[in-house]
């Protein structure tokens, strides 16, 4: 940092730039305003690096017009972004959430386009750049984060060259066939090129970038390595993230947690199985098509409500928009339906809660499950698949998981399905329940090394290690051709 602290002059060697800070902004009942932290691994995995390369984290409170700066967290900064009730309409619920996240999750849900959603995106994020461009240091790295901010690194790069920047997509990058759809599609992959290093979750995602690049921008390049004509090198690679694995695992053996996961158990009535959803309340994430699969198990006369219940939470999510609430009404209907069809007095088939747990809550779920079911129809990795599996201490239980969800690329030993498939899910719910368990401990001490060893720590460490060997352009890297 190149001035005190507590100067408005202050800059940073490592700026962290997300749609959100991570603390939440909570008005007590009498009218005072408190900061709270805000759960997700984006925090976890950065809090160490920030701290030992004195850190900055750029981002927005979550409500409109608040530009109040709250106290530091954890030794970090934190820089607050204002943004409008109407930027909130425009920015985050209309381009970032009607128009990119169902153009990047295979369309489940059909994107919308227009123009006054894109012209407020580009000001939101030009706002980002700017206020970025102020707290770094001269050489500084800046982390930018997902798809909200795709403009920032190009704008940055104008307005601070001496940078390395560094862009991280959490969600999936799609084809070039769905991309190109986009109006903005070459304004969106110039934004990203500001960039030295662009991480997707999976590799498919960078490869998607590159031909994109190469073919509707008409940079060259090579693999993983985009050539511009100004000199530098951006490389696209797969950074797969991860969780606090130490962390979830000890807090799932506190004594606390494993009395609740038994008390769970009993409030369901101690069935033979009880299988698990935990998901946030979206399109992308399958659970209609998953609750319709144990729906028919129940209504074949496969499952009995005696040997089998589903517990199924749902967080609640973007309420102020239409696809939400629809949705919303549609599991609500079916979940009634299910019940009253095949539930019994006191022992409804599916336990569904519509509400947000914390995190004690939730490692008591993943103990007290038999079988997890993760069944997303796009996702870029899902945490909950990893969570789930860190909580597994006895190396017993079942994963049942999406192909599509990113985390399927490492976690081969669970039972993998394609969600479209109705029929496969219901064998594959069966065959988790039939295993034996010699067979689900082999898996799980599989899938628990793996999450182990590739931990959130790991995966900040990986990035930000290739990030800090990118050149700027007057030391950029030899293009294959050069060195002959």
């Amino acid at each position: 940092m190149s001035v005190d602290r507590g100067h408005a002059a202050a800059t940073y060697d490592l700026v962290v730039v997300a749609n959100r800070l991570p603390v939440d902004r909570v008005v007590e009942d009498d009218g005072t305003v408190s900061w709270r932290r805000s759960p997700g691994g984006l925090v976890t995995a950065v809090e160490p690096v920030m701290q030992s390369h004195d850190g900055a984290w750029v981002g927005w409170t979550g409500g409109p017009d608040s530009d109040e700066e709250p106290p530091e967290e954890s030794g970090m900064r934190l820089v607050p972004v204002s943004l409008s009730e109407q930027e909130i309409e425009y920015f985050y619920e209309g381009f970032s959430n009607g128009t990119l996240w169902p153009l990047y999750h295979d369309v489940v849900a059909k994107p919308e386009f227009h123009r006054e959603w894109w012209d407020a995106y580009v000001t939101v994020n030009r706002r980002f750049a700017e206020r970025t461009a102020e707290l770094a240091a001269e050489n500084a790295m800046v982390w930018v984060h997902d798809y909200q901010l795709q403009l920032v690194p190009g704008m940055l790069r104008e307005l601070r060259p001496d940078l390395r920047i560094g862009f991280f997509l959490h969600i999936p990058f799609p084809p070039l066939e769905l991309f190109v759809q986009l109006p903005w599609r070459r304004q969106i992959l110039e934004g990203l090129l500001g960039a030295d290093l662009v991480g997707f979750q999976r590799p498919g995602g960078a490869q998607n970038f590159v031909r994109l690049v190469r073919q509707r921008v008409g940079h060259k390049t090579h693999r993983d390595l985009v050539y511009l004509p100004d000199g530098r090198t951006v490389e696209a690679a797969a950074f797969p993230i991860s969780i606090d694995y130490d962390g979830l695992a000890e807090l799932s053996r506190s004594e606390a947690v494993e009395a609740r996961a038994k008390e769970i158990r009993e409030q369901l009535g101690n069935p033979r199985h009880l299988l698990l959803g935990v998901d946030r309340l979206d399109y992308t994430k399958g659970i209609y098509k998953r609750l319709r699969a144990f729906g028919e198990l129940l209504e074949e006369g496969t499952l009995d409500v005696e040997e089998a219940v589903f517990l199924q939470v749902a967080t609640p999510s973007r309420e102020r928009v239409d696809e939400y609430r629809r949705l919303r009404d549609e599991i609500d209907r079916l979940v009634g339906h299910i019940n009253g069809d095949y539930g019994r007095i006191g022992r409804p088939a599916i336990s569904y809660l519509h509400a947000s747990y914390p995190r004690e809550e939730m490692a008591a779920m993943f103990r007290a499950a038999d079988i997890m079911v993760v069944t997303p129809l796009r996702d870029g990795m899902n945490l909950v698949a990893k969570e789930y599996v860190a909580c597994r201490e006895s190396n017993d239980g079942a994963l049942v998981l999406s192909e599509f969800a990113g985390a399927a690329d490492e976690l081969k030993q669970a039972f993998l399905v394609n969600p479209y498939d109705i029929n496969g899910m219901k064998s594959a719910v069966l065959d988790a329940m039939r295993a034996k368990p010699r067979d689900l401990n082999r898996r799980m001490k599989a899938m628990r090394k793996t999450v182990k060893e590739h931990d959130v720590a790991a995966w900040a460490a990986e990035f930000m290690g290739r990030l800090s060997e990118a050149r700027p352009a007057h030391h950029k890297r030899l293009r294959p051709h050069d060195s002959d």
